[in-house]
């Protein structure tokens, strides 16, 4: 078999694993505060996710693009036909992100899939052929929207927070928490689609960079099959659950109450399906947890655990770098390989 169709091969099905690990890494920031509040079960906002996810995930292509051209234009990534340096640049990025994942699923730790995916994608790259090889336009977009993000939800967070004090002021305490925790199961639901409009879509958009590199296509159009398989993959990952994460996002922050976790619900929601719409992808780790910080400033600055706060965002700070040289690492062994 060509050398070439293996490693694309081997691409696909890590593209694939990469978007399993991200539905049971990612999708449990999105469930978190509904499962935290009892508002649903974790079993049955598992399965919710999923299919909500898969939904998501299958609307909408834009972000896909943007992963597939906007990091490192992969036209340029093979300097002759049937070169395989694009090809294992793209897998020695997957199995950066693959890692970084799994590690911070074990401990628990919130880290983001979109960060780790891109630093990975561009560290390979650079080990391959230069930081000339950066498409900087398209990289310093998805930076500022990665920058940006986390502190718009904050605001907006607090903000919403603020607006539903004000607003049911003269509520009983119990009334309010019975009629939110109702709201929660739409938010929740809500909240899983935008996760997988957004992160769904970073897989796709690495299998048709392979594909491209592979000279399998000539276009960045997504394909159905791809689409579809990344859809079901992100969707199976969600299925099987995250709880570690769902513990820290969920409770380690703040004490979250159902109006809290409709706030940051509906405020996390936003902003992500915002990002799709502009075919920017986003982390929505750091979406989310940002939200729960500026929700819980609105409620009681010291009721908000500052501590896991800075591990968090300690962890913003270091996964793309990091990423990036386990990529380039990656990428020399790998061609050692093939």
């Amino acid at each position: 078999m060509d050398m070439l169709l293996i490693i694309t091969i081997l691409v696909v099905i890590f593209a694939l694993g990469f978007d399993f690990i991200n539905g049971f890494h990612d999708t449990a920031n999105a469930i978190a505060t509904s499962v935290s509040t009892r508002a649903l079960k974790p079993r049955v906002a598992v399965m919710m996710a999923a299919v909500m996810n898969f939904v998501g995930a299958i609307t909408f292509v834009g972000v896909a693009k943007a992963i597939a051209s906007d990091i490192v234009d992969p036209f340029s990534l093979n300097g002759f036909e049937g070169d395989t340096t694009g090809s294992i640049v793209i897998l020695a990025a997957l199995c950066s992100a693959i890692t970084w994942n799994l590690l911070t699923w074990y401990y628990g730790i919130p880290s983001s899939s979109s960060h780790t995916l891109i630093g990975s994608i561009a560290g390979a790259a650079i080990a391959s052929a230069g930081f000339g090889i950066l498409n900087y336009e398209g990289f310093l977009k998805i930076l500022q929207a990665l920058i940006f993000s986390p502190i718009i939800a904050l605001v907006i967070g607090f903000s919403m927070m603020k607006l539903f004090k004000f607003l049911f002021k003269n509520f009983s305490l119990y009334s309010t928490n019975k009629g939110f925790r109702l709201v929660q199961i739409a938010t929740a639901a809500i909240q899983s689609f935008t996760h997988g409009t957004n992160d769904a879509q970073k897989a796709m958009g690495i299998i048709t960079m392979a594909l491209i590199a592979a000279n399998m296509q000539s276009g960045d159009e997504v394909q159905d099959w791809v689409r579809v398989a990344c859809a079901l993959a992100m969707g199976l990952g969600t299925a099987v659950g995250g709880y570690k994460i769902i513990k820290t996002v969920g409770g380690k922050i703040m004490k979250i109450r159902p109006v809290n976790g409709v706030a940051a619900d509906l405020s996390s929601a936003s902003i992500i399906f915002g990002a799709t719409l502009i075919h920017l992808p986003v982390s929505t780790t750091h979406v989310i947890s940002s939200a729960i910080m500026g929700v819980g400033a609105a409620q009681r600055v010291k009721g908000v655990n500052w501590a896991i706060a800075r591990k968090i965002v300690l962890t913003w700070f270091i996964t793309m770098p990091i990423s990036a040289v386990m990529a380039g690492v990656f990428f020399l062994l790998l061609n050692l390989i093939f």
